[in-house]
């Protein structure tokens, strides 16, 4: 137990960034899987779903790095392998 209104304050506000994190990288991890196989069914039928799919992850990654969510590198990382994986999809 907190020993304080303002720990506790503290700890209430916590609680609901967790939820609020949480939320979000569920959603992220979502994306991210839906856009990698949508790149692998891709190589058969076209790009443009793959584009999309990999579009909205990188939204997301976006929008996740700019409320704190995740670290600036860790989107940029990410962000930068699934543009790969979408240009080696498409050469193919």
């Amino acid at each position: 137990m907190t020993k304080g209104i303002s720990a506790a304050k503290a700890h209430r506000r916590s609680l609901r960034r967790r939820e609020v994190n949480r939320r979000r990288n569920r959603t992220i991890r979502t994306l991210i899987r839906r856009a990698r196989e949508s790149i692998a069914e891709s190589s058969a039928e076209g790009s443009q779903a793959a584009q999309d799919a990999v579009q909205r992850a990188m939204v997301a990654l976006d929008r996740a790095r700019s409320k704190g969510t995740l670290h600036a590198r860790n989107v940029d990382r990410r962000k930068s392998r699934l543009a790969r994986l979408l240009s080696r999809a498409q050469a193919a």
